[in-house]
């Protein structure tokens, strides 16, 4: 007898398993046939690993479980003599640490929001990958003379096919969060040169419910307050969905950004 595939198991026994799952850190083994994203066509921690290899001193902002930063190391050809990251939610806090001591990088418990913990110009290279929002006003004040600040970002209406789904359509003032036009004018007015400026719009699909719940609890700011009993109807029309028409199909979009300190 064949195992069924998730799709086919209990809406019930579905979400049940998506509330019980881990949800911190940015490891998402867990979505293994039961999601895909398309990644960027440019690699983000391939070019990560090129600039760290260059870098003296290096700081990865909002590191999240650390993931992204140390596959980056372990790809380098050499390692920065100094190397940081800072992360804001505790549970993310211990895994980071856990990922990135072993590999020379000190993890900085410190919220998201400005001031950082840094001295002035201590860093010739600063990171992020998918940060909430980048100060830029902050990372360009950390930046020695000539560093360079390298991050992918979380583009304009990302994900707003599953947002949307749940809070109805949304403004156009929210849906053009996070343009990177704006971003680019954001970090030129900080003293940062844009040298390099990339936008992708990349296929997502959600194979069954739980995927959804999972993905909802993980990326909280995308339906904040998101919980299973608030949204229970929606939840169950877009299992019945699933199941009747396939996939339920969103676009991520993301941006890449390089500049350097003027």
């Amino acid at each position: 007898m064949d195992t069924p595939t998730h799709s086919e198991r209990p809406f019930d026994e579905l979400v049940r398993e998506a509330e019980e799952a881990d949800v911190s850190g940015w490891d998402f083994g867990w979505y293994a046939g039961r999601a895909t994203e398309q990644r960027p066509s440019w690699g983000y921690q391939r070019l990560l690993a090129e600039r760290l290899g260059q870098a003296t001193a290096a700081l990865d902002l909002q590191t999240g479980g650390g993931e992204v930063l140390a596959g980056a190391l372990r790809l380098a050809e050499r390692r920065p003599a100094l190397s940081a990251a800072t992360e804001g939610y505790p549970p993310n806090v211990l895994k980071a640490t856990e990922l990135l001591h072993p590999l020379g990088t000190a993890v900085v418990a410190a919220p998201d929001e400005p001031p950082f913990p840094f001295a002035d110009g201590g860093f010739d290279l600063v990171t992020s990958r998918h940060p909430v929002r980048p100060y830029f006003g902050e990372i360009a004040r950390v930046l020695a003379p000539g560093g360079m600040y390298f991050a992918q970002h979380v583009g304009p209406a990302s994900v707003f096919e599953l947002v949307e789904y749940f809070l109805g359509p949304l403004p156009e003032e929210v849906r053009r969060g996070r343009h990177p036009d704006d971003e680019r004018a954001e970090a030129e007015a900080a003293g940062l040169a844009v040298a390099d400026l990339r936008l992708e719009r990349l296929r997502m699909e959600f194979f069954d419910i739980g995927a959804v719940v999972h993905f909802l609890r993980k990326v909280v700011w995308m339906v904040p307050g998101f919980t299973v009993e608030k949204y229970l109807p929606q939840l169950r029309a877009l299992d019945e969905q699933i199941r009747a028409e396939g996939p339920f199909v969103a676009h991520s979009t993301r941006f890449l950004i390089e500049a350097r300190k003027r």
